[in-house]
């Protein structure tokens, strides 16, 4: 039986909230999951804390300093090709200004707005759990 094992990517994700406006980032068309939104974040390095990793992932991907407030509960999902858990955790930005140096766009969209958007799959529980904690806030 030559059955491949799916690997098991641990990724943080940031709520960047701003003036009651929630941030949302769309993938660009060559990377995984093309056009998809998502909060933005990235793969935690061996040793790395999920809020350094989310710190130097948004300065990475968006050229801004983030402050980590508040984790919410970690999402798994499984695609095709591999397992995903994202660490989620509310943010606000420090410092810097708003680059695209990987994404297609981002928007700024109130809470509300956030289910009208196509999401990543791995994303959309994210935003249901953060609509939740906010609704009971």
């Amino acid at each position: 039986m030559n059955q491949r094992i799916a690997r098991h990517i641990h990724v943080t994700c940031a709520i960047v909230e701003r003036d009651g406006l929630i941030l949302a980032a769309q993938r660009s068309a060559t990377m995984n999951q093309p056009l998809k939104w998502e909060f933005p974040g990235g793969k935690i390095d061996p040793g790395e804390t999920p809020e350094a990793c989310l710190q130097r992932e948004l300065m990475e991907e968006l050229a801004v300093a983030v402050s980590v407030c508040a984790p919410l509960q970690p999402v798994t999902h499984s695609y095709p090709d591999c397992t995903v858990t994202l660490y989620p955790f509310i943010c606000t930005i420090e410092g810097g200004e708003l680059i695209l140096n990987e994404h297609a766009a981002v928007r700024w969209l109130k809470p509300e707005e956030l289910p009208n958007l196509d999401w990543a799959a791995a994303d959309l529980p994210v935003v249901h759990n953060y609509l939740r904690v906010k609704s009971e806030g």
